[in-house]
């Protein structure tokens, strides 16, 4: 070699030196002794000095990976074993150079720690939920489906437990969200300490979380545990210096060894709890109830008539019937109240108390109630100018705010003057927001509607809510009425509201009158109105119309 080829090979390695040295890969070229020449980078992944890397076999940083087996250009996966023995996950590539006559190779290392753990907390975000640490809806469907598939190989079954916080809309309302998140912080680890560190708990979202139970032989296991959680949860919470109730309902389903009475498929199981869930909530919350196959035949059911209700609303089953409402003294209809009823095609005549719930629960209560309001005021303008319509409105109805502007548009569509219209609302309404209720009210009576309330007397009654809300009427419940005129009590307490209603300038209606005895009781008591099967039962519209006809001619 020629000193000019030795200086221009000096000067290609120190040139690759150089590059080398400020790499942020590491960097090692090769021959075949060896290592020639490694950069700083390498050192740091390494753990090892320039001077003991040099000459050191590549097969000693990677072990098990052949030099020559690598494609150029071309990353692979592999473990780089750095001074100490530890293994530091990298990827490697590979690339022919020519050095003078000679011919070397770079290998690159990449190191993938930080990408690894990037990627493993990626991963702990999608399967935790990050209010609370736990396990969330995707991660608890992983684990189900994981120990439900070998339920078949083991001797002991598992459970699953859904629960709902029971008031935690109304702290997360008052208290704000982050004293909600708290709060939800504080049930985790309850739940966590209610249950063994093999079982599972997750929150599924909102105030809903569901708890995985392993090694179950029975189901006095899971009862014990559902109880003990209902119990930790019922115990009050401290939160900025504020004590705190929520409680809990729980809906328990089982899995046995081998398949199972309650579902031993994921999605069956956890469609059970929830079947058991709804029943704890709807006996009264702060409960725990265990899956019974009574609870599906009710859902279907429940699914069959929300279907048929769907398709009623669609093809026109429902029909509105009247009860008069008559003036005690002079005994003319005066008003009429608009009662809902569905004409099934297989089962007849259907009762609201049978769909109404289920109406409200679905929100078809919305769509319905437009519907009953728009029938009431197009029929009633086929009656007498005296005669008023009278129509429930549901709670759920009264918390839309649309619900002024669809009686305004209702009135205006069916050229029903807004005086004949009296909209009935029930006591509990007025619990939900009283300053929200307060808008609604006189939103509706800047209308020119009335406004009665409902089943006076059933257990909220306050006089605060008689003067504050716009009401023009009061409407005493049928309950007071079953035992006129001869109980004591009774006949005190609908002479005291009647005094007060009219002492309020408040019209008065007594509602359920089914004798003549209790008829003359509340008209010696000058009660305005009265409502009752003695005057006469829900008509449907033609024969009120009829009654009607038939009251003006034996006039």
């Amino acid at each position: 070699m020629t000193l000019n080829a030795r200086a221009q090979l000096r000067r290609d390695r120190e040139r690759l030196r150089e590059l080398a040295s400020v790499a942020l890969e590491g960097l090692a070229v090769c021959d075949e002794a060896g290592i020639t020449t490694a950069n700083r980078s390498l050192e740091l992944l390494s753990g090892m000095a320039q001077a003991e890397l040099i000459g050191l076999s590549l097969t000693r940083l990677l072990p098990g990976l052949v030099l020559a087996d690598l494609p150029e250009q071309e990353e692979r996966d592999a473990e780089l074993i750095d001074r100490s023995g530890q293994s530091v996950p990298v990827r490697v590539l590979r690339k022919d150079i020519a050095i003078g006559h000679k011919r070397q190779t770079v290998v690159a290392f990449r190191d993938q720690r930080e990408r690894l753990r990037s990627e493993a907390r990626l991963r702990a975000l999608a399967f935790t939920d990050v209010v609370t640490g736990l396990a969330n809806r995707a991660r608890f469907g992983d684990l189900l489906a994981h120990h439900a598939a070998a339920l078949r190989e083991q001797n002991v079954g598992l459970a699953v437990l859904m629960l709902d916080l029971d008031r935690f809309k109304f702290v997360n309302d008052t208290l704000g969200h982050a004293m909600g998140d708290e709060l939800l912080r504080k049930v985790a680890a309850r739940l966590r300490s209610a249950i063994s560190e093999e079982d599972v708990v997750a929150r599924l979202g909102g105030d809903e979380f569901a708890v995985l139970l392993l090694g179950v032989t029975d189901a006095a296991g899971p009862q014990k545990i559902a109880a003990r959680i209902v119990e930790a949860i019922d115990r009050p919470f401290l939160l900025d210096g504020q004590l705190i109730h929520v409680g809990v309902s729980v809906g328990v389903a089982i899995a046995p060894a081998g398949g199972s009475t309650d579902g031993s498929r994921p999605a069956e199981l956890l469609r059970n709890a929830d079947l058991a869930l709804y029943k704890a909530k709807a006996e009264g919350k702060g409960t725990f109830r265990m899956f019974e196959p009574a609870l599906a035949e009710r859902m279907l059911a429940r699914s069959r008539m929300e279907a048929d209700l769907r398709r009623a609303l669609d093809v026109g089953e429902f029909e509105l019937h009247f009860q008069p409402l008559v003036d005690v003294q002079t005994g003319e209809v005066t008003a009429a109240e608009a009662l809902i009823r569905w004409r099934h095609p297989e089962q007849g005549l259907i009762a609201p108390a049978d769909f109404i719930p289920l109406a409200e629960e679905t929100g078809l209560i919305v769509p319905l109630g437009a519907w009953v309001l728009r029938t009431a005021c197009t029929q009633a303008m086929a009656w007498p100018r005296a005669i008023k319509v009278a129509v429930n409105l549901s709670p759920v109805q009264f918390r839309d705010d649309r619900l002024p502007e669809t009686v305004a548009g209702i009135l205006k569509a069916t050229s029903l003057e807004a005086d004949r219209l009296e909209l009935e609302i029930t006591e509990g309404v007025l619990l939900d927001d009283e300053e929200r209720t307060l808008a609604m009210l006189t939103k509706l009576r800047a209308i020119g509607v009335g406004l009665s309330m409902d089943d006076f007397g059933t257990g909220y009654s306050s006089l605060s809510y008689l003067r504050r809300f716009p009401f023009s009427k009061i409407k005493i419940d049928r309950s007071f009425v079953r035992l006129l005129p001869d109980d004591v009590e009774s006949a005190a307490i609908i002479r005291a509201i009647i005094t007060m209603g009219a002492g309020l300038g408040m019209a008065t209606t007594v509602e359920g009158i089914e004798t003549a005895e209790q008829y003359a009781f509340v008209a010696a008591e000058q009660c305005g109105q009265v409502q009752g099967y003695h005057v006469s039962r829900p008509l449907p519209s033609a024969a009120f119309l009829g009654f009607l006809t038939g009251l003006e001619a034996a006039a």
